[in-house]
């Protein structure tokens, strides 16, 4: 039998994670989390996860170090960070998206 589970979240009573996102939407392969209002500051230190991270920038603007690149993200623009890729980000203003990953980030004691 197929799942036929809908479910709504409603991001004003979301659980925080430990980086301050907010744990939206997650299903069994894939979930979202939102990252609000997040201030510039310096780049954090490079980290490679085990699970493939796509997101859209709602407003703000950041730099996405990858792999040896940098790319600018600003209100619009989508990115893919692949799994096991090496990568931090540098918050230039005041900065919001939402993150998809797969399978679920918060799964399996993976927090950030």
């Amino acid at each position: 039998m197929q799942d036929t589970t809908v479910t709504k979240i409603d991001s004003r009573h979301s659980p925080k994670g430990p980086e301050g996102q907010k744990y939206l939407a997650s299903g069994i392969h894939v979930s979202m989390r939102l990252w609000e209002n997040e201030q510039p500051g310096d780049a954090k230190e490079p980290v490679s996860r085990d699970y493939e991270t796509v997101g859209f920038v709602i407003e703000g603007r950041a730099e996405l170090h990858l792999e040896g690149q940098m790319v600018v993200l600003e209100a619009g623009n989508s990115w893919v960070v692949p799994k096991g890729a090496q990568h931090t980000y540098r918050i230039l203003e005041p900065f919001t998206a939402v993150e998809a990953t797969t399978p679920p980030a918060q799964a399996h004691n993976r927090d950030a």
